[in-house]
């Protein structure tokens, strides 16, 4: 009986299980802030003006006067077309045009003649009408010739291809040496603008009235490069397509960047964000501490006590990394962002980067005294 009753003490006495370690989680404030309203898309870039540059005029091609990639400037040279034919078709214009001058000369010298002896009825008014249709038929003559010579100018000027726009030149089509066919569609070299610049991109219909109700406005537009996300570039937008794209849903916007470091580059996929508007002094969380729940949307708080307890909230709307909340919360609440899923309610959580301060108190910004008081009267009843 007496080992009985020793063994029932020795039970009576013996330790509860330690509780459960603290949950190791990251936390941030909730805090009111000023929270910009972007639409974000998917944009290409394309130039304000590109050209191809093509020949007008056939011929062997003996020069080109730039590399490839080079800057060009408008109406700097770019190829030169061996020159000689169309030397030599000026020249023979020049020289129809002054045999026809000298014939037409002779011509109005017969009108006069003839005109002053018709006039005496020494010769019949048909030969004076013969007279003058001939010196007429040369007048005509002298203007082709005329319209000869300017074409065999144009022709020789068309001999020097020169650069119809400011860009970047790309790659050198056709070499020095080689034939070009002056009016077919035998492309010489493209040069694309690259300052300024445009970017396209579309967005929702659902954006577009207001968009328009802003479209004579100043919207800044930022363009960010898929592979650099640490270089962005700004403009502003200056088009708003006229109709909705029914196939897509979408209405399509460009916006123009100086692009003055040559960043963006024709043809490249920029992420886009399009700034409509300002929401003022509007409570925010980070977004990586809002949760989907069977009733909705909730976050995780943790209390004075560094006790994590559930919380229902309202979303407004979220960006990449803030949430804007109608309500459900208040500024200063420690919300958990990082270790939600080992979370329960009334889980006790370690702050990554805090610890108790000497004393047993919360380091924490905005923390009140851990309570003591139960810890020592469990130290008591053991």
């Amino acid at each position: 009986m007496l080992g009985l009753v020793s063994a029932g003490l020795v039970s009576c006495h013996k330790a509860a299980p330690p509780p459960p370690p603290p949950v190791p989680v990251g936390v941030a404030f909730v805090r009111r802030t000023d929270v910009p309203l972007l639409i974000q898309a998917t944009g290409t870039v394309e130039p304000i003006r590109t050209a191809s540059v093509q020949a007008q005029v056939s011929g062997q091609l003996i020069h080109v006067r730039f590399k490839e990639g080079d800057d060009v400037a408008e109406d700097e040279v770019l190829f030169e077309i061996d020159p000689r034919p169309f030397k030599a078709a000026l020249e023979l214009a020049q020289g129809s045009l002054a045999r026809d001058q000298a014939n037409w000369e002779s011509a109005e010298h017969d009108v006069q003649r003839y005109g002053a002896l018709a006039s005496k009825e020494y010769v019949t008014q048909q030969q004076l009408d013969q007279a003058r249709a001939a010196a007429n038929a040369l007048a005509g003559t002298l203007r082709g010739d005329s319209a000869a010579i300017d074409q065999a100018r144009l022709n020789l000027q068309y001999a020097t291809i020169r650069a119809p726009v400011t860009g970047r030149a790309g790659s050198v089509l056709v070499k020095e040496g080689n034939q070009v066919r002056g009016g077919a569609a035998q492309t010489l070299v493209v040069i694309n603008q690259i300052s300024p610049i445009l970017v396209r991109f579309p967005v929702p219909s659902m954006y577009f009235d207001a968009v328009r109700r802003r479209a004579g406005q100043s919207l800044e537009v930022q363009a960010t490069s898929f592979g650099d996300t640490t270089r962005a570039e700004k403009g502003s937008l200056v088009f708003l397509d006229n109709a909705v794209d029914s196939t897509t849903e979408t209405v399509l916007l460009k916006a123009n960047f100086t692009n003055a470091k040559g960043t963006l580059w024709p043809g490249a996929l920029e992420a886009v964000s399009l700034q409509l508007d300002v929401e003022h002094d509007v409570l925010v969380v980070p977004s990586s501490a809002v949760q989907a729940g069977q009733s909705g949307s909730v976050v995780w708080i943790v209390d004075s006590t560094r006790k994590a307890h559930v919380v229902k909230v309202n979303v407004v709307r979220s960006t990449d990394s803030l949430t804007i909340l109608a309500s459900g919360l208040n500024v200063g609440q420690r919300v958990v962002t990082d270790g939600q899923l080992r979370l329960t309610d009334g889980s006790r959580v370690s702050i990554r980067g805090e610890g108790p301060a000497p004393g047993g108190r919360d380091t924490a910004r905005g923390g009140t005294p851990l309570d003591t008081g139960a810890r020592g009267k469990r130290r008591g009843s053991r």
